[in-house]
């Protein structure tokens, strides 16, 4: 660990973290260099949490190193989780004294493939299993048999049904997410106007809650119309044809565009300007997590508000795994600091961006870039590769 990386671990701790947070943050980088602007301190929506986050003794799981360690992924399938599995893999390659293996399996966003992949995972004997489910349900029965046979579980950006079945879930405030968007939003359209929404994968818990959440916001909106809302699988050109179709059907009747990430909000914008609208006459949209997404709001003078989703969250899911191995405290819910990036000019009055699009992305970084992936500065998607315990 870095001298700075110490220094400002340090200070994270004066403020009071819960036991095991400092112990499942990994080495700091470019994304949470605290000379990098944006916020930069400990996730506010632990800070402003009514409720308390429960600790998990993890002593009965101790064990000494080298582990096996089982990843269940539900894909590969968009920039983001490709941005994630890259950060789990860098992580483990950073770990090698203490990690002997590191066994990934994708699911390909199929429910089925995944139940399979974990039954294979532990028919294997992983000492512990991380979990990336494709969607609440389906995996729900076998990660509870996991759990059961005495194999901990992690589960890292999205969640299972049932909370017994697994010892933490790793993630960013969905919650928060859904709600600010959608506050956001209809601020931004003085509280009248109609709207659409394009959600990502139904079922997934990050899917699901952000539509509860954007619902709860729109409640207290009567003048909101909301239009349509399709899914779209978090997935670029599903956007652009969902999109494409809603814009037929409604044309300039659309005052807003509700994308719960910028992998099918980038898609939407691809669509806006395919039926012959210009610079700075698409409406305003909402979508967070990919450099594409900020660079058209540049480009095309597009308000848009977008909270990251971090990718980092997968390395800080690994951390903590390594600590349950360690059979250390640990909470029960990780929550990781995420950006606020609203467009220049387009603060509302509850909604305030820690950046604007222009300072959080360069017009010249790739389009698939994550930028809250926690990776070494220079990371690359498209040139990404690692050395790590397979």
């Amino acid at each position: 660990m870095s001298k700075t990386t110490r220094s400002v671990l340090h200070k994270m701790a004066a403020l009071g973290l819960a036991a095991g947070i400092l112990a499942a943050t990994p080495a700091l980088s470019r994304a949470e260099d605290a000379a990098q602007p944006g916020y930069q301190g400990v996730p506010r929506t632990w800070l402003w949490n009514p409720g308390f986050n429960e600790v998990f003794d993890a002593a009965k799981y101790k064990k000494d190193p080298p582990y096996v360690i089982g990843f269940s992924n539900a894909s590969i399938s968009n920039a983001w989780r490709v941005a994630f599995m890259h950060g789990v893999e860098w992580y483990a390659s950073q770990h090698k004294d203490v990690i002997k293996r590191l066994i990934i399996t994708d699911a390909n966003d199929d429910p089925t493939k995944q139940i399979s992949d974990i039954q294979d995972l532990m028919n294997q004997g992983v000492d512990i299993l991380i979990v990336a489910p494709s969607t609440e349900d389906a995996p729900d029965a076998i990660v509870g048999r996991a759990f059961k046979s005495g194999i901990p579980v992690v589960m890292v950006d999205r969640k299972v049904k049932t909370a017994s079945h697994y010892i933490s879930f790793v993630t960013a405030s969905d919650t928060a997410v859904g709600r600010i968007e959608a506050q956001w939003l209809a601020e931004y359209l003085h509280g009248k106007g109609n709207i659409v929404m394009l959600p990502g994968v139904a079922g997934a818990s990050p899917a699901e809650i952000r539509i509860r959440a954007n619902k709860e916001v729109l409640a207290n909106f009567p003048d909101i119309k909301v239009l349509d809302m399709q899914y779209t699988n978090w997935n670029p050109a599903t956007g652009k044809s969902v999109m494409a179709a809603m814009i037929q059907k409604y044309g300039k009747q659309i005052d807003g565009v509700l994308a719960d990430s910028a992998l099918q909000g980038s898609g939407a914008v691809e669509a806006f300007l395919a039926a012959g609208y210009k610079a700075g006459e698409i409406p305003p949209i909402t979508g967070g997590d990919i450099a594409r997404m900020y660079q058209y709001s540049v480009q095309y003078k597009i308000p848009m508000c977008g909270i990251d989703y971090p990718t980092l969250m997968g390395m800080r899911g690994l951390g903590l795994a390594l600590d349950v191995l360690a059979g250390r405290k640990v909470p029960t819910r990780l929550e990781v600091n995420t950006q606020i990036v609203v467009s220049k000019g387009a603060d509302t009055l509850s909604v305030k961006g820690d950046l604007t699009p222009e300072q959080y992305v360069s017009p010249d970084a790739p389009g698939d870039l994550a930028p809250s992936n926690g990776l070494p500065a220079g990371y690359d998607p498209r040139t990404f590769t690692v050395d790590y315990p397979k």
